[in-house]
């Protein structure tokens, strides 16, 4: 029965563990200041692989720039007019999304007409791997290693295995 109950909260624990360290910080345009014109942000966000729960960072000169989140409409014609919300904190700003959908974002006051705008399409996560699938097994992703990564992986097989024994 102690087996049975240490085995339990192994498994909470990686589950909690995997679902914690899965969030990610997406720098919107591949940098810490690339919230600025130049930038080909269409082509950013179709490279990328967002999902509910990941923190978009917007960097930028707040004296030049903005971020707006917009619906649709507002993307495809640049309205800054009605927008959604306005993530504009101090230049170094971030915005959670919460919800598997496209998000619209532009900057307000003309350079959305030069590009300053962006299409994230965001996913819901793939469901966390079964116990018997973390067991050291580093998974790779498009070459690179997985958004949980190996370490938390092999810790935690370690920790079942140090609490099971």
């Amino acid at each position: 029965m102690e087996s049975l109950r240490k085995m339990l909260v192994v498994l909470i624990a990686m589950v909690v563990t995997v679902r914690m360290v899965n969030a990610s910080l997406v720098y919107v345009g591949g940098g810490k200041e690339t919230w600025r014109s130049n930038v080909n942000f269409s082509e950013w966000s179709a490279r990328q692989n967002i999902y509910v729960g990941d923190w978009l960072y917007f960097g930028f000169d707040k004296k030049l720039y903005n971020v707006l989140e917009v619906n649709k409409t507002g993307y495809e014609g640049c309205h800054d007019v009605g927008f959604i919300k306005n993530i504009t904190r101090g230049g170094r700003d971030v915005f959670q999304v919460n919800e598997a959908k496209t998000y619209y974002f532009i900057n307000g006051g003309g350079s959305c007409f030069g590009g300053m705008k962006v299409a994230i399409n965001v996913e819901n996560p793939q469901p966390a791997p079964s116990p018997s699938q973390l067991t050291g097994v580093k998974s790779i992703k498009n070459g690179s290693p997985s958004r949980f990564g190996g370490h938390v992986v092999t810790l935690m097989a370690v920790l079942a295995n140090v609490l099971l024994a």
